[in-house]
Formats: structure tokens, C-alpha cells, sequence
């Protein structure tokens, strides 16, 4: 099981990937990304290897790497799960009961 929830990355070259650990961040960290350049690229790929070390909280870099993605367009939006599709409909219906 992943540790973290999935995040589909669209890379500049029209490839795809689907991360939800450390070692997939690091893996698409190293695959085309707009700008490697970038302040958050740079902070997310150290963020990362720190974590590969056992010196960054695995949840910190994976919040950079999420944010850096995000940042350069690469983050595919998710819609909202199945389960929060469920509960707005419930909540939606203002206490009118169950459905017939």
C-alpha cells in the first residue's frame, strides 16, 4: 500500500506517471520537467534524497514534490473521490431522509 494518496504527473515530453511514495518522487524528479531550475524543483529534489537518507520526514518532501509539480503545471486535478462525491449528496439533501 502507498504511503501517500497517488498524483499523476504530466511531464513536458507528453509522459505520464502515477507517484505515491518517495521513491516515485524520485524517480519522476528525475524524468522532463519544465524547469529544474525552479526554487520549488530544486527544494522538492533535495527535500527528497533527504528523505531516501532518513533525514526529512518522508511527508515534508512529499508535500514539496507535490507543490513543485503543481507549480510547473505538471499535476493532474483530480476530481473529487467517490466517497466525497457520496458524502456532498448526503449532506446536499438537508436531513430529508434516506433515498426510496
Amino acid at each position: 500500500m502507498s504511503r501517500f494518496l497517488p498524483l499523476t504527473i504530466h511531464f513536458v515530453n507528453g509522459g505520464t506517471m502515477v507517484v505515491s511514495s518517495i521513491a516515485d518522487a524520485k524517480k519522476a524528479l528525475g524524468r522532463t520537467w519544465k524547469s529544474k531550475d525552479s526554487p520549488a524543483y530544486r527544494k522538492a529534489a533535495r527535500l527528497v534524497e533527504d528523505a531516501t537518507n532518513g533525514i526529512c520526514r518522508p511527508a515534508i518532501a512529499f508535500a514539496a514534490f507535490k507543490k513543485a509539480a503543481a507549480e510547473q503545471g505538471l499535476l493532474e486535478h483530480a476530481g473529487p473521490s467517490a466517497a466525497l462525491s457520496m458524502l456532498d449528496q448526503l449532506s446536499s439533501r438537508n436531513g430529508k431522509g434516506p433515498p426510496k
